[in-house]
């Protein structure tokens, strides 16, 4: 087992990205450290989000990851693989379980977790990535600006122990890790296409220029994501280029 082999635990860090980015600029730790948290002072999510975490509630983790078979081009491989690991875990408690382009997971049409990748490239290869995850578990009261959390407590009406659930999150990274480092790598992109949230449905967006109706018909393997309008033409949007209308 690679992702867990060796998991750091902190009360409080300003973010398990962070302090994951700090060891490796000191160090190589092992492929596959992880680093959690009990609380994050300045929790981040994609384009400079904020997280919102109450104390000792949620699963929040940061995975050190040294991908030497993916190149920058390809590093959406690597928020593939996270996601569908997310949405293994997740399925075991929940129904209707997706990712929201790119790596947001939804439970039905609210958000359960989030994940930020970063990478560090050296020239033509990617030296390292940290994959940040939070994961709401048992908390049941959400004051921020986010529009629709749900925790698995919420949706399964009992507390869940912290512990068990990073263990069995490892483990489901640590299994689609190995489908990343074997080779794997049309599976994983045929899968994440299945549990693409609104994938083959019309619904309501909106971009630079307005409200419309479209489809998502896909991403391609640079991460971008194909949306077809109802005049037949296909958009290609980049992240934060396009809004879900929720």
């Amino acid at each position: 087992m690679t992702i867990g082999s060796t998991i750091i635990h902190y009360d409080r860090v300003s973010s398990t990205n962070s302090v994951a980015s700090a060891m490796m600029k000191e160090g190589k730790p092992e492929d596959g450290t992880v680093i959690t948290a009990s609380f994050q002072d300045s929790g981040r999510g994609q384009a400079g989000n904020s997280w919102e975490s109450e104390p000792g509630k949620n699963l929040l983790m940061s995975v050190i990851l040294y991908p030497v078979t993916v190149r920058p081009e390809e590093q959406f491989v690597i928020s593939q693989f996270v996601s569908l690991a997310v949405c293994d875990l997740v399925g075991r408690y929940a129904s209707d379980v997706a990712v929201k382009w790119p790596n947001d997971i939804y439970a039905g049409n609210r958000k359960i977790a989030g994940i930020l990748i970063e990478h560090s490239i050296i020239g033509p290869r990617l030296a390292g990535s940290v994959a940040g995850i939070g994961l709401n578990v048992n908390q049941l009261v959400f004051t921020g600006s986010a529009p629709n959390p749900v925790s698995l407590a919420m949706l399964t009406a009992v507390s869940h122990d912290l512990a068990r659930i990073t263990r069995e999150l490892t483990e489901r990274i640590d299994s689609r890790y190995r489908m990343v480092t074997g080779g794997e790598w049309t599976r994983l992109e045929e899968e994440y296409h299945r549990v693409l949230f609104r994938r083959g449905e019309w619904h309501r967006y909106q971009d630079s220029r307005g409200l419309f109706r479209g489809m998502i018909e896909s991403v391609r393997n640079d991460g971008m994501l194909m949306m077809r309008r109802e005049d037949g033409t296909v958009s290609e949007y980049a992240f934060k280029e396009v809004d879900y209308i929720l």
